[in-house]
């Protein structure tokens, strides 16, 4: 059996550019180092979710991971995690933002946010003026994160199905009123509502006068990562909600910041992937934004050269004593119209025994020709796991827990 490496570049998926002839940034780039590895192993393209769907990170890596949606807490219990806030399923949480508003015919639309030094304290110290309110008998408590944004946490017997106030698309939408998704969640809507009121009354005359919400949940019971696949490690990444995913799911989460050097933060993190193999580790994943905020630039010849800057690393991988896989979370194409789009993102698997198929370079429409095929989020585990030689077997049940992909790590004997 093998240890499993993932090297997770965020956004890596594309879609064809004129200005690059028609290709992808990943076919227009040129990447030796990937495209060995595609010619030595086995590849395939990779939808997070389902064909056609644009998926935000957390959806993606949970799905990729190999949970559930019925286990998915949603982004403001990972961000809660991701600070270290101990959370319950008897909280709801919220994920809350102090933004500049104008009024508009009526509607509050958001112009800005905070940035940093005397900006982020002030916006800190207005936070602190909302931090604890009671509204229909839930307790809305706020904890500052930084620049202005806060985990809001509301107890007393809150449902999580409400929508979002925060529109996302601040130019071409308002300031949403929360609604329920479920009738048993009208009360929790209805006050998280008035609390906005109240903020904003608060918060009246100030610049940063209004508070939104979004990304609501509430903890739910899961299997660890060791008893759903048998291996277990850890997950490197630099932003908090990517540590609070790993903490989620029972993975160790280790810091390698970001600096603006794509080509020298993976090799830092690829060195830590090696210390982690050394120190016995069965599975290791390592997250990188780079190819993601490349993409948001919206420059296809950024993300091309992203690509070539990361290519010159990733030679280094350890495929001569773990599987490896390459791939993305979703697709960021430098299209202006979208943030993350539908459309499917390369992936290869490289390593001892992986079987070396008829692809020869890397890029969307090369690894559409591979033995992989196309894979679904919850595809990859159990291909990553049956490729380390570590499958479970169907038809045997040594294990309770729902789900269960590999073999697991400990097994309850009989004592006689």
């Amino acid at each position: 059996m093998h240890p499993i490496v993932v090297v997770l570049l965020d956004g890596l998926g594309d879609r064809a550019h004129a200005s690059l002839g028609g290709r992808t940034a990943n076919e227009a780039a040129r990447t030796p180092n990937l495209d060995a590895l595609a010619a030595s192993g086995s590849t395939g393209l990779l939808y997070a979710v389902g064909p056609g769907r644009a998926p935000s990170s957390e959806v993606a890596h949970w799905s990729m991971l190999g949970y559930l949606p019925e286990e998915f807490p949603n982004r403001a219990v990972l961000e809660a995690l991701g600070v270290g806030q101990e959370v319950d399923a008897d909280d709801v949480f919220a994920f809350a933002a102090l933004r500049p508003a104008e009024q508009r015919d009526g509607q509050l639309w958001l112009t800005g946010r905070p940035g940093y030094g005397d900006e982020e304290v002030a916006a800190e110290a207005l936070v602190d003026r909302c931090a604890e309110l009671e509204v229909e008998a839930l307790r809305f408590s706020l904890t500052h994160v930084r620049r202005g944004e806060a985990v809001l946490r509301v107890s007393g017997g809150a449902d999580e199905r409400v929508t979002d106030s925060d529109a996302f698309f601040r130019d071409r939408h308002p300031v949403l009123r929360p609604q329920a998704a479920h009738p048993d969640a009208e009360r929790t809507a209805r006050a998280a509502e008035l609390w906005m009121r109240l903020v904003i009354e608060r918060l009246a005359g100030e610049r940063f006068n209004v508070i939104t919400l979004k990304w609501w949940g509430r903890p739910r019971p899961a299997p660890s990562f060791l008893e759903r696949h048998g291996v277990t490690g850890t997950f490197i990444a630099d932003s908090r909600f990517m540590h609070g995913l790993a903490r989620a799911v029972g993975l160790e989460p280790v810091h390698v910041a970001e600096t603006g050097d794509p080509a020298a933060d993976l090799a830092q993190r690829l060195d830590v992937v090696r210390e982690r193999l050394e120190a016995g580790d069965t599975f290791v994943f390592s997250h990188l934004k780079a190819t993601d905020a490349a993409g948001h630039t919206k420059d296809p010849a950024v993300k091309q050269q992203t690509i070539e800057l990361l290519d010159g690393k990733l030679g280094e991988l350890p495929t001569d004593r773990a599987v490896v896989c390459v791939t993305g979370d979703h697709a960021t194409p430098a299209f202006p119209e979208v943030i993350h789009s539908g459309d499917p993102v390369p992936l290869l698997m490289a390593g001892p025994g992986v079987r070396a198929d008829s692809v020869t370079s890397f890029g969307e429409l090369d690894c559409s020709q591979g033995i992989l095929g196309q894979l679904r989020g919850a595809d990859l585990m159990p291909v990553l796991l049956n490729a380390a030689d570590r499958p479970l077997f169907l038809g045997s049940r040594p294990t309770p827990f729902a789900g269960a992909d590999g073999y697991p790590a400990v097994l309850e004997p009989l004592v006689v």
